[in-house]
């Protein structure tokens, strides 16, 4: 069977790879076929009245399944059930459902319609309501004296109505089937996008419902493996096979993902799942209860029967009130989530803008450092576009490199008063721009202050913030110092710029 991400993110994956079989159990009976009996359903001969009265088997007739939908919202469909009608044959027979205890075997098969009148096997277009009977055999003699006399037992048992038959159908897939309030049915193939449906399936732990639906497994593929003589079913055919409600795929609106939405139960919700069935239970047992009254000693009773209904009205008041309880929960939890959303995204488009004014102010700063060394305009934003993710250290030693080989260049160049009297108006000029830059500066660092001291009242919010870690550059265990490489770059790059830097006069 094919697992579904939702189902496994759901915790189903392992039970739905365990459990791709149903086990029903319906009264074992014995069984005396006749001529007639034995031609339809193929007893295992090959002459059926060969196979008649045999002294070493008994001979045992049980219904395998009825169509509809079950009392453990599991659904045979007619078409589904009718074209695995001929599966049971020649499948073991097996005590209390161990496979290494056969006792017997599964003989044939015949279907019958609700009013037991036979349906021919070739028919192309069967009723939408019939039974799969089959008959089977167990092996009365036995060479091992203790097997034997444990056979006879259980044979006696048996006609006594002590035992039971348990049939086992396996499926290597499934879809939903749906029935809505006013009866209407649907079908959702099981995929990828419906497969959250499973959890609320009964067998695998759910309620059975989902919004206004009822959900049921509608089995596909069907295969009947084989049945087993148990002594205290889970099931019996009175309480899982008889009253199936009527389901028919070929009715059925097929419907998409698209046309539904998920809405998963809160603990709160399953509680409530949990004291409606109680109420439904404690309701039936009321009206079996009073029908007993009715028969026996009603004036006794009548006293258990008030107690009865006021504890099914208490529960009903609770019922009331944790429905109500849980739309005030849930309409305080969308609006408390909505809030932290809407602060969180605040606090972060307001930490982006904080950390670009920083990084404004920081290259305004080492520009006007470059320039106050003595670089052009061009010059220095260049060196600062070849720096810009450069550390504080190392942007020193660019700019300590730069001030010593301008400095080098100077001395090297042929003063005149011309070009002194020119070299001391662009330092006034410089020192003037870097004034201005400067005042820039901390007007920005200002500005920066005040939308930190801002940001830190968001304190609070931005700790449910998963932090990002910082690795320090000199803690990386065997690599490179990224400084020292970013180091012998601007060495490298320094002494490119100085060959194109003019030669001063």
């Amino acid at each position: 069977m094919e697992i579904y991400k939702a189902e496994i993110e759901d915790g189903l994956g392992d039970l739905l790879s365990s459990t791709n079989s149903v086990a029903y159990c319906g009264v074992a009976k014995c069984f005396t076929p006749s001529t007639e009996e034995q031609e339809s359903m193929k007893l295992i001969a090959s002459e059926a009245s060969d196979n008649k009265d045999q002294i070493d088997l008994f001979y045992l007739e049980s219904v395998l399944v009825s169509t509809g939908w079950n009392k453990n919202d599991d659904v045979f469909d007619p078409k589904e059930t009718f074209a695995a009608r001929t599966t049971p044959e020649d499948k073991p027979f097996n005590f209390m459902h161990n496979e290494k205890d056969i006792i017997g075997h599964i003989t044939g098969n015949r279907v019958v319609d609700f009013q037991g009148n036979a349906i021919a096997e070739e028919t192309e277009n069967p009723p939408t309501e019939f039974n799969i009977l089959t008959t089977a055999v167990i092996y009365k003699e036995w060479s091992d004296v203790d097997q034997r006399q444990r056979i006879q037992k259980i044979l006696a048992e048996i006609e006594e109505g002590k035992w039971f038959v348990s049939m086992e159908c396996l499926f290597p897939n499934f879809d939903y089937a749906l029935v809505d309030k006013t009866g209407g049915t649907r079908v959702i193939p099981r995929e990828e996008s419906s497969a959250f449906l499973t959890k609320h399936l009964r067998s695998y732990g759910g309620s059975g419902k989902y919004e206004d639906y009822r959900v049921g497994r509608l089995l596909r593929n069907l295969s009947f493996s084989g049945k087993g003589l148990v002594s205290k079913p889970a099931n019996p055919r009175s309480v899982i096979l008889e009253g199936n409600r009527f389901f028919d795929e070929s009715e059925a609106q097929i419907l998409t993902i698209s046309s539904i939405k998920e809405n998963d139960m809160s603990d709160l919700d399953k509680q409530i799942v949990d004291l409606r069935t109680e109420l439904a239970e404690a309701k039936a047992a009321n009206e079996a209860l009073k029908e007993k009254v009715v028969a026996e000693q009603q004036a006794e009773f009548e006293s258990k029967i008030q107690a009865l209904e006021a504890t099914i009205a208490e529960q009903a008041e609770a019922v009331k009130m944790k429905e109500e309880a849980i739309k005030e929960k849930e309409k305080a939890i969308k609006e408390k989530d909505e809030a932290i959303k809407k602060n969180n995204d605040d606090m972060k488009e307001k930490m982006e803008e904080l950390r670009k004014m920083k990084k404004d102010a920081e290259m305004t700063k080492r520009k006007a450092q470059l320039e106050e060394l003595g670089l052009e305009t061009e010059e220095a934003e260049a060196t600062l576009a070849e720096f810009e993710d450069a550390d504080e250290d190392t942007f020193d030693k660019v700019a300590t490199a730069v001030k010593k080989a301008l400095m080098m260049e100077k001395k090297k160049a042929k003063h005149t008063p011309e070009h002194k009297e020119e070299e001391e108006k662009a330092v006034v000029k410089k020192e003037m721009a870097v004034k201005e830059k400067e005042k820039a500066i901390k007007e920005k660092e200002a500005k920066a202050e005040e939308e930190l001291d801002s940001a830190e009242a968001g304190e609070e919010a931005l700790e449910q913030v998963e932090p990002v870690e910082e690795v320090a550059i000199a803690e990386l265990d065997e690599q490179e110092d990224p400084a020292e490489s970013l180091r012998s770059v601007a060495s490298e790059w320094l002494g490119s710029v100085l060959q194109t830097l003019p030669k001063q006069k």
